[in-house]
């Protein structure tokens, strides 16, 4: 059959178009959408997704950044910063003119916390910014921007990395790629934002997966219930997860409390 069949035939349906193109050069990405503009003549959502970065991070993690490769820099701000910037120019002077769609920047928890390696860091958060920024200044037109958080997501090229990734610890808590999400679970959670009727309160901000899964109340792929890394029993489960059992999974820290413990601004 057509490229696309397999991918229908795995994810329930839809017509899917697969289109190669390399997003660390800008023509390709200008070529993609001026053929979505010629054959469809509009676009209801981007999702800015394209990473180039995981295998220099694994490479990388254990290394002090000033004995890293340029391309540790180079491979994450480029395809992973940069090119997202460039698509949602482009997404953005079809969506203006017709007063609707969403722009989706996968982004990380990284942003905010000391994750894996200094560039890493550095280019999730300039692309919660940049949601920020670029939100601001579609709002007027009713268009939509926002940084989803996915956790630690079982990708091909993550499960292939998972030896490198598990000899490392996050703030102190080793990484278990087999407690990973799907890489469905993401799409569940856009699919939440475009049905969400109160959509545009979200503009400009960051929201995780988890979350979304409990506002709109949905799961894995294989039934599993993610839960926010701001529920308290999450954070306990890491390191007591006798003690987690007893915690009810509705009780959260507030983001306000999150961003002043991890504020470096002062």
């Amino acid at each position: 059959g057509s490229p696309s069949s397999g991918i229908n035939a795995e994810y329930g349906g839809g017509h899917a178009i697969p289109v190669q193109c390399d997003h660390g050069v800008d023509e390709e990405i200008h070529r993609l959408f001026d053929r979505i503009e010629k054959d469809h003549g509009k676009i209801d959502l981007l999702v800015n997704n394209a990473f180039k970065g995981v295998n220099t991070i694994g490479k990388n993690i254990p290394v002090p950044f000033w004995e890293q490769p340029i391309e540790s820099w180079d491979d994450v701000i480029h395809v992973g910063l940069r090119c997202h910037f460039v698509a949602s120019q482009r997404a953005a002077k079809m969506m203006v003119p017709q007063k609707d769609g969403l722009i989706v920047n996968v982004s990380s928890p990284g942003a905010l916390f000391n994750f894996f390696t200094a560039p890493y860091g550095v280019g999730k958060a300039g692309l919660d910014k940049m949601s920020e920024m670029c939100g601001k200044e579609l709002k007027k037109h009713n268009v939509t921007c926002v940084s989803l958080w996915p956790g630690l997501v079982q990708t091909e090229a993550i499960v292939a990395a998972k030896e490198s990734f598990e000899k490392t610890e996050v703030s102190g808590v080793k990484i278990d790629v087999s407690k990973g999400e799907t890489v469905e679970y993401a799409g569940r959670a856009i699919v939440g934002l475009m049905n969400d009727k109160n959509l545009k309160a979200k503009n400009g901000k960051t929201v995780g997966t988890a979350d979304l899964g409990a506002e709109y109340g949905f799961k894995d792929a294989d039934g599993r219930i993610h839960l926010s890394m701001r529920c308290v029993k999450a954070g306990v489960a890491m390191k007591f997860p006798w003690l987690a059992a007893l915690i009810p999974s509705f009780i959260k820290v507030p983001w306000a409390w999150i961003v002043a413990m991890c504020h470096h601004y002062y």
